[in-house]
């Protein structure tokens, strides 16, 4: 199946539940490319590219997150997909002004 690239901003009980290492491994398990990390505003912005059914995938498993998050909604933007990602990564928080 094509490759295929999600980028998602999820909103919630995000951050400070390890959000980001929970979906960090659920993507790799995947064998997803990409990145994640927390904005600003508490929201997570999360980028996977892989094979569409394992980022479908990964997007429902992002509904319900890891224990002690409450997600409440997931915006998902479909991207084309890049050849310059090789690996899944976890980001520092974004800076003021660098939030998408």
């Amino acid at each position: 199946m094509a490759d295929s690239r999600a980028h998602a901003y999820i909103s919630g009980r995000v951050q400070g539940v390890s959000f980001r290492y929970f979906t960090y491994h659920e993507a790799l398990k995947r064998g997803l490319r990409g990145w994640i990390r927390n904005l600003q505003d508490g929201r997570v912005e999360a980028v996977f590219e892989g094979e569409k059914g394992a980022v479908q995938n990964v997007l429902e498993w992002s509904e319900i997150g890891p224990p002690g998050a409450q997600v409440d909604n997931i915006e998902v933007e479909w991207e084309e997909p890049s050849d310059s990602m090789t690996a899944f990564n976890v980001r520092a928080t974004a800076s003021p002004g660098d939030e998408s």
